[in-house]
């Protein structure tokens, strides 16, 4: 079932077995926030079994580009495209958010993000390899972030 996230109220509603669900749920509402005011694009999610092409796609990504498995169960995730952007979002237990940025016309703007949540570790098959930065939001309190430019194509 998709759900609407709501960026004034924010739920747990579907991030529940997340022992970070509260974070998870501000850092996915600060997602929907700035696609609502970049884009007036309204931010859905469904149950990441029924958004399987979502999350095999960001997950072939993360293999072929960098050998990446991510130990953590996906529980959300949405695939859609803004202006020549097509984007994909998975929400994992752990807390962990991956996003891919993908411009259909520029190979050179094409990235994999990570965010983690609030009072999460950073996952072990991320830790070696990448140095996250921190923001601070209203709705997810301290994200730490990072990235990778994507090489091929997809």
């Amino acid at each position: 079932m998709t759900y609407t996230v709501d960026f004034v109220d924010v739920s747990t509603v579907g991030l529940e077995s997340s022992p970070v669900a509260e974070a998870l749920a501000g850092l996915r509402a600060n997602e929907a926030r700035y696609f609502r005011n970049k884009y007036d694009h309204v931010f859905t999610v469904e149950p990441a079994d029924d958004a399987r092409e979502a999350v095999e796609w960001v997950h072939r990504i993360l293999a072929e580009e960098r050998e990446i498995v991510i130990a953590s169960r996906p529980l959300e995730a949405t695939a859609f495209q803004v202006e020549n952007i097509r984007m994909a979002y998975v929400f994992y237990e752990s807390g962990l958010s991956i996003n891919v940025m993908y411009t259909v016309d520029d190979p050179k703007k094409r990235a994999v993000g990570f965010k983690l949540s609030e009072g999460m570790e950073v996952p072990e098959e991320l830790a070696s390899r990448f140095k996250f930065a921190r923001q601070k939001s209203k709705l997810a309190g301290t994200i730490r972030g990072s990235y990778f430019v994507v090489k091929n194509e997809y």
